[in-house]
């Protein structure tokens, strides 16, 4: 009863990984349309447009306030000129008809009253303003057919202020952002089903047999999985590999990465005080905490050796990962976890010291050594803090 329980859990958690594969790779394509799509615009800005031949497909665009956007060839041939906005909606036009992808360039302010955006778009794009992200997916039902949703905000940039300049846009404002959908299937994977099914009726007939095999076969399972075995929060090598994506990430679209690490203050006199029974729940309780801090998409905690922990913060710069950081020391501390043996608090409290990435860096290596840097002065400043390399901010705490 137990195997078969074993494996309908086993069948249902890949299921749900199943699931999160395949919206990882829709995620993806939706970023990769998107990039495509600013690359194309950055090429035309740079260029300060293109001119095409005036068609039904093609008219003068009345929003457009530019001299010579008409030209006429020596042959005659009437020309043009195609903005980053106007070439957008082109291609649009063509990704719709022959891919069933829908692009859509939008704006709270739009000059083009047709670029208003629908209301899953406003939302984004208020989101955006905001600043709580940098990214907005969601799924949309149109009649059988389901949509992936995808929407990343536009970065005003100098080539982009000779058309919307008279908005009042400054560089680095977000003036709108650029929507992608496109079909989806979310399928049921029978095979798996039909596989865990198999070894459930086969597993439960020989697991009298080969029953110590069995165990060593799952605990070579369990330590091949991305997650910690006491605290069931990722482990060292699942944060490795995800620094590494998100540092080509950043790197590549420039923009900022903060790397934290931290580390439970005094844990070693916890563990000689109140004994290694009580560290462990000292250490699962501290990584729930974390965990349920860090909501953000793409935030990550897991745990980075012996009482340390590594916090990934994609999108986040000195001030934001300050902010989080100052969260993080007060939720645990406000777990009052008795620790008189600390010499910070009552209870038990944590430091954390923050890098964060702006390009300057040559490497990820160096990155990670300045927060760990940041996470020795941290501790020699007192503990139950937060340190950046550059700014300090004391968390104000009561016993």
């Amino acid at each position: 009863m137990g195997w078969l329980v074993l494996i309908s859990l086993s069948a249902a958690w890949n299921i749900v990984q199943v699931r999160q594969k395949q919206h990882d790779i829709y995620l993806q394509n939706g970023r990769v349309i998107f990039d495509l799509i600013v690359t194309t615009r950055a090429w035309n800005s740079q260029h300060g447009g293109v001119y095409m031949p005036v068609s039904d497909e093609v008219e003068p665009n009345p929003y457009l306030e530019v001299a010579h956007r008409d030209l006429t060839t020596t042959d005659g041939t009437m020309l043009t000129l195609i903005n980053p906005a106007y070439m957008t909606r082109l291609i649009a036009e063509l990704a719709n008809q022959q891919d069933n992808i829908n692009l859509h360039i939008t704006s709270l302010n739009p000059i083009r009253p047709a670029n208003a955006p629908e209301d899953w778009e406003a939302e984004a794009l208020r989101i955006f303003e905001e600043r709580v992200k940098t990214e907005y997916t969601g799924y949309a039902q149109d009649g059988d057919t389901m949509f992936f949703q995808y929407m990343a905000p536009l970065i005003t940039q100098q080539s982009c202020l000779q058309c919307h300049e008279k908005q009042g846009y400054q560089v680095g404002d977000i003036r709108g952002g650029i929507s992608v959908s496109f079909p989806v299937a979310f399928s049921m994977p029978w095979a798996l089903l039909f596989s865990h099914l198999f070894f459930g009726v086969v597993g439960g007939s020989l697991i009298g047999v080969f029953g110590s095999k069995l165990g060593h076969t799952i605990k070579i399972l369990e330590d091949l999985s991305d997650l910690d075995g006491l605290t069931r929060i990722h482990n060292r090598r699942y944060f490795d590999e995800q620094v590494k994506r998100e540092y080509l990430h950043s790197k590549r679209n420039k923009v900022p990465l903060s790397i934290a690490i931290c580390d439970i203050d005094n844990f070693k006199a916890y563990n000689d005080t109140y004994g290694h029974p009580a560290g462990d729940e000292c250490l699962k309780q501290v990584a729930q905490v974390l965990k349920q801090v860090l909501k953000r998409p793409g935030d990550l905690v897991a745990r980075y050796g012996g009482e340390e922990f590594g916090i990934l913060l994609p999108y986040t710069g000195v001030e934001g990962a300050l902010e989080l950081g100052g969260l993080l020391c007060a939720n645990v501390e406000a777990l009052r976890i008795p620790h008189k043996s600390s010499e910070a608090s009552a209870y038990v409290t944590i430091s954390i010291g923050i890098a964060t990435y702006t390009g300057d860096e040559k490497s990820l290596a160096n990155v990670i050594k300045l927060a760990d840097l940041a996470l020795y002065k941290a501790k020699a400043g007192g503990k139950n803090h937060v340190e950046h390399m550059l700014v300090t901010r004391t968390v104000a705490h009561g016993n």
